[in-house]
């Protein structure tokens, strides 16, 4: 089945705008100040008027006939032009829609939209994904990564935030600087890697790149180091000499994998530049950064795909965890607003919460207590950015929740776990915290003093804590919720409808409507309920395909 949710977007001033159910479009109106901020499709398929995916004429058709297929055909045509996408594989893409559609030759009873929809996605993805398997990591053993790339491309924090990212993973990483062409590259990768807590290694005095990539690769091998990862000099086709250089250090560490940094604002232009890289030396993965303050990210993806070399990460900010893997069906459905389960699922599950076997008892039993809501704080913080959680939801793009709006976020929960910092173990501990808590009011101003803010901020922690635990008391009597194996043998729907009810009445209405409302938390607790990566196939819609 394909996904149904729903999003609603506003053009400013006109009293126009869209809703985006899946691929159904709806008409929907609202002032200016509802406009929500630029979505991820906005960065790859801009265009000029509105900053949102283009309003296909397939959702308002009552009949689906040519004329339908080559109006849609043209809005995604025109997006992906103004994406900087080569007019050539835009050309391609709809050369292979028209082709797969005969609308004439099909059956009465197929479903018409259904089957232009998984042609449109296939095509899209196809513009993405070269087709060859990208390189993975050994666990346990040494694994030497060569990071090569344009200067300015963003090689150097790219190299802190992949190490990083296998940091959290529980891999064993470090970091070698070998870039002596750039005044304060050591000085750079040093900084990052110490905020990181990295091990890295460089030199202020020796000036010979191979001979200091050489010697981190053979400290760090000898150290027992998982991910090894050598940063290089920036260089250009045009520059003969940093091109012998960087086979050379190639040479010397024999990398397992060489990654081409490539910066997405310069578009398809990367093309030429990516193809001179791995024709001197054999890059095997690409990651693309400044994937998010542009309008030339759809060209650089294509162009990419063109070298036959795989995209395995992408950077979306400036910050050390804004980094996510690039995975090509997860990636088209969040382009279109329909998440990505398969990488929320992912996110929860290196979490680890099934083993804590003290906190599922509690549940059971419909406990909740002040310190069990601070460690699932704890658990969203470990999750990444909000914006990247957002963008994962059905109905919400990356970039629903600003970047302000994302700080404050952030800086608000930070601020609750602040107040319960100054709780002792009694209160923390209380099966009922707020009940104690309003027995004896001085301990809301003891608690108030004790982490530096006003006791309405101490009420409104121990009010949010309220709803909390009301919804695990209920959650507890829906037998079979919290037990192990396939959730969806165990709860059945009519305890599953229970659950989404009491989940619909906590949150934001604005929300809960932002996800196509009922219907939308629905699908998207039987998507959770199914389980993950082996059943996301069948989710988007490629089992007829």
């Amino acid at each position: 089945m394909f996904l149904h949710e729903r999003v609603q977007c506003f053009r400013p001033n006109t009293g126009k705008g869209s809703v985006l159910s899946g691929w159904t479009l709806d008409v929907a109106y609202g002032p200016e100040e509802a406009r929500p901020p630029q979505t991820l499709y906005s960065h790859l398929f801009p265009e000029a008027d509105l900053q949102q995916p283009p309003s296909w004429s397939l959702s308002n058709a009552t009949i689906i006939n040519e004329e339908v297929l080559n109006a849609m055909l043209k809005e995604v045509c025109a997006a992906l032009l103004e994406a900087d996408v080569n007019i050539k594989l835009v050309k391609q893409l709809r050369e292979n829609v028209k082709s797969a559609i005969d609308l004439e030759e099909m059956a009465s009873g197929l479903n018409k939209r259904r089957m232009i929809q998984h042609a449109v996605f296939k095509e899209l993805v196809k513009l993405v994904d070269p087709g060859v398997k990208a390189w993975t990591p050994t666990k346990g053993k040494n694994n030497v990564i060569m990071f090569v790339g344009l200067q300015g491309s963003g090689k150097t924090t790219t190299c802190s935030k992949l190490a990083y990212y296998y940091q959290r993973k529980g891999w064993k990483t470090c970091l070698i600087c070998a870039d002596t062409f750039r005044a304060g590259a050591f000085d750079q990768l040093k900084q990052n890697a110490t905020k990181a807590r990295i091990p890295f290694y460089g030199s202020y005095t020796e000036m010979d790149p191979v001979v200091i990539a050489a010697e981190g690769v053979e400290k760090f091998t000898s150290e027992n180091f998982e991910i090894i990862i050598v940063d290089t000099s920036g260089r250009h086709k045009q520059e003969d000499s940093l091109f012998e250089e960087m086979l050379q250090v190639s040479n010397a560490v024999q990398p397992d994998n060489i990654v081409y940094v490539m910066d997405a604002s310069i578009g398809q232009a990367c093309e030429a530049q990516a193809k001179a890289f791995k024709d001197k030396v054999d890059v095997a993965s690409v990651i693309v950064t400044k994937l998010d303050g542009h309008a030339k990210g759809g060209g650089a993806l294509s162009a990419v795909a063109a070298t036959r070399s795989p995209i395995i990460f992408i950077g979306t900010g400036e910050h050390i965890d804004d980094f996510e893997p690039f995975k090509t069906q997860p990636f088209i459905s969040k382009l279109l607003g329909m998440g990505d389960i398969e990488g929320l699922i992912d996110r929860v599950n290196e979490l680890k919460l099934d083993d804590n076997e003290e906190l599922i008892d509690k549940l059971k039993h419909g406990q909740f207590t002040l310190r069990d809501m601070y460690e699932q704080f704890q658990n969203i913080m470990k999750m990444g950015p909000f914006g990247q959680i957002m963008g994962m939801i059905p109905g919400f793009g990356t970039d629903f929740m600003s970047k302000g709006n994302e700080q404050e976020s952030m800086a608000r929960l930070k601020k609750l776990m602040t107040i319960m910092d100054s709780m002792n173990d009694q209160e923390l501990d209380s099966k009922d915290g707020a009940k104690l808590f309003s027995k004896m009011p001085n301990r809301i101003q003891r608690v108030a003093r004790g982490s530096g803010v006003a006791t309405r901020d101490v009420q409104e922690l121990l009010t949010q804590y309220t709803k909390f635990a009301q919804m695990v008391k209920k959650m507890g009597g829906i037998k079979g919720l919290f037990k192990g194996g396939d959730m969806s043998k165990n709860v059945n729907p009519s305890q599953m409808a229970k659950l989404n009810q009491q989940m619909a009445k906590m949150m934001d209405p604005r929300v809960l409507h932002h996800m196509g409302g009922m219907a939308g938390l629905q699908s998207m607790m039987r998507q959770f309920q199914q389980g993950a990566a082996g059943n996301m196939k069948g989710m988007m819609g490629f089992n007829n395909m």
